[in-house]
């Protein structure tokens, strides 16, 4: 099945993984998305993340259970249709902090308050709280 937006589907995955209270999730594999599973974990987010072979194709192993922190809500921001942009000044708190954005830089994917830190803007992916 080919999806037009590989990263909603990814957060989708994740999304039904909770609610069915799976302890893991496999999702296709690509740069962006192990960038975005990287995040969740060392933010805390995911128990664990790791590459799996599926005959010919890679994929991500996502740990749901064991997180620190229990995810409510994770929504895509930017879509294909609507690509949503933010200028270092204008990257926006989730939950007054208690969340997390996650941005793709030209300085890589990351979370928001790493850009303000870095001083660079990008597209908004998803937040996540």
């Amino acid at each position: 099945m080919m999806t037009t937006d590989p990263i909603a589907d990814m957060l989708t995955r994740i999304r039904n993984g909770l609610s069915a209270n799976k302890t893991a999730v496999v999702i296709p594999y690509s740069k962006i998305k192990l960038s975005i599973a990287n995040i969740l974990y060392t933010q805390g987010y995911i128990a664990s993340v790791s590459e799996t072979k599926n005959g010919a194709f890679a994929m991500l192993e996502v740990q749901l259970n064991g997180a620190h922190k229990k995810i409510t809500t994770i929504t895509r921001v930017s879509k294909p249709g609507r690509r949503l942009y933010a200028p270092k000044t204008d990257i926006p708190k989730v939950l007054g902090g208690r969340g997390i954005v996650i941005l793709s830089t030209p300085a890589g994917v990351m979370t928001g308050s790493d850009a303000r830190k870095k001083g660079v803007g990008g597209e908004l992916i998803c937040t996540v709280y």
